[in-house]
């Protein structure tokens, strides 16, 4: 089983976005069994909130549910838990390094490490645009989603491939 956590300020904008695009691919490809995925924010602000609703409407206008999604702040056990811990900007990037054990810092990474074909590396926020903002963030996110599945489905059949 791989773990992928992706991590913004609040978990209601960008790294919720990631979770349900991420979700989806992962379903579409059958590879849902194999890969468990969640979202966090490094602040606690919004927990137990549903995403924003400009989130929801131009992840459902691309046909993404992030309707079930709750905010969570990022927690010590994430660090042990998750293969992967992607930051959305290099904010959350330098926090998680700061945070996370020594022994788990190899894990963290930027999502956008995933799209290095665009010259984004960082995903911005959002909150305090408008939907344009939103939509930016839907499309970094999907090619780096694109990225990270081609890496995750090229580790698991390394995976079995040394078992």
């Amino acid at each position: 089983m791989t773990r992928v956590l992706f991590v913004c300020t609040g978990n209601i904008c960008r790294s919720p976005t990631a979770e349900g695009v991420f979700l989806h691919m992962i379903h579409r490809a059958g590879l849902h069994q194999f890969i468990q995925v969640d979202s966090a924010g490094t602040h606690g602000y919004h927990v137990g909130d549903r995403p924003d609703p400009r989130s929801l409407a131009v992840a459902a206008r691309r046909a993404y549910d992030l309707s079930r999604l709750r905010a969570r702040r990022l927690r010590a056990e994430d660090y042990g838990r998750f293969d992967h811990l992607l930051a959305m900007d290099r904010g959350h990037l330098s926090i998680m390094l700061r945070d996370s054990p020594p022994e788990h810092r190899d894990k963290i990474r930027l999502f956008m490490d995933f799209a290095p074909q665009l010259e984004h590396r960082e995903v911005p926020d959002p909150y305090y645009g408008d939907n344009s903002g939103f939509e930016l963030v839907l499309d970094l996110v999907e090619a780096a989603a694109h990225g990270l599945l081609q890496r995750v489905h090229a580790d698991l059949g390394s995976a079995a491939r040394k078992d």
